[in-house]
């Protein structure tokens, strides 16, 4: 057992099972969700503004994949993205990456903003090399992301940033064979122990934040997987 466990330092999340397939529709409270955990991104750092959304996610699993929908308690919100693989984290944007393999190979970086448009990589080193760019990526293609199912609740895009209280969600299917064109075959969901994490972030915004599930420590970067929280599948 590592030092960060026995101090009870990682963060856990237990995905249960499907009883009910979400309809897709944003019901955050609905029955599908009802006994979904919920996480709840509480750890900002200090770089960004005093505006503090309150972020919160659940995710649920079946033979057939992943479902996740975040519920924001937001301001100042912007969406001026409406294509995939653009810089959706510039919008107000939620986040989530996962890590079939830990210590292994690469993790999905789902990072979706509020009209629901999507960056997604596939990244086996983190490293910059170049601003904005890993040492070694590969970029999910659109035939990939059009096996997801996605619902938004605000428009693809805002004429203006939204700067009065705001609630929005996003809901989204994720089909196992997504994961598996990178890892390879999926063991049964008592085998798996995922890694990965919850985010918030809005860089254009008036007020830009960078919230987290597990706290990413000092330096302003999700994408240092020491930090990920750890994630188990309810069989």
């Amino acid at each position: 057992m590592s030092l960060a466990r026995r101090l009870g330092r990682v963060r856990e999340y237990l995905i249960r099972r499907v009883r009910e397939k979400p309809q897709l529709q944003g019901t955050w409270d609905g029955p599908a969700w009802a006994h979904a955990e919920v996480a709840q991104i509480a750890s900002f750092h200090p770089a960004g503004s005093d505006h503090r959304p309150q972020t919160r996610v659940k995710m649920l699993h079946d033979d057939d994949g992943l479902y996740v929908i975040f519920r924001v308690e937001d301001r100042y919100v912007v969406c001026t993205r409406s294509e995939n693989q653009t810089l959706t984290s510039k919008d107000s944007c939620v986040e989530v990456y996962l890590q079939p393999f830990p210590g292994q190979k690469g993790y999905l970086n789902f990072e979706m903003n509020c009209g629901g448009a999507l960056l997604l990589f596939y990244i086996l080193d983190p490293v910059r090399s170049n601003p904005g760019i890993f040492k070694h990526k590969k970029i999910v293609p659109q035939r990939l992301i059009e096996t997801m199912r996605i619902y938004h609740s605000l428009p693809q895009t805002l004429p203006a940033e939204i700067d009065g209280p705001v609630e929005w969600t996003v809901e989204y299917f994720v089909p196992c064979s997504l994961f598996e064109e990178y890892v390879g075959p999926l063991p049964a969901a008592e085998e798996r122990r995922w890694r990965g994490n919850f985010h918030k972030c809005a860089d254009d915004s008036s007020h830009p934040h960078w919230g987290s599930w597990s706290a990413i420590g000092e330096e302003l970067n999700f994408h240092l997987p020491k930090y990920f929280g750890e994630f188990r599948f309810e069989s």
